[in-house]
C-alpha cells in the first residue's frame, strides 16, 4: 500500500457521516474565493467545487 492510498483511505474516514457539512464548507470556501478576487477565477473555483463535492459523494463507495 503506497502512502497516497493511506492518505486516501484515512480521508474516507474523516468525511463519512460529514458528507452535508464538508459540501457546505466547499461551497461558503468558493464563495468567499470568488468575493475576494472579483469572481476572477468562477470557472476555476467552481471547477474545483465540483471535483471536491463528487470526491465526498463518491467516498462511500
Amino acid at each position: 500500500m503506497s502512502i497516497f492510498d493511506d492518505m486516501k483511505g484515512k480521508a474516507d474516514g474523516l468525511i463519512s457521516g460529514h458528507e452535508d457539512a464538508i459540501k457546505d464548507g466547499v461551497e461558503k470556501s468558493g464563495d468567499f474565493v470568488d468575493s475576494k478576487t472579483g469572481d476572477k477565477f468562477k470557472d476555476h473555483v467552481d471547477t474545483a467545487q465540483r471535483a471536491a463535492s463528487d470526491y465526498v459523494d463518491g467516498s462511500d463507495k
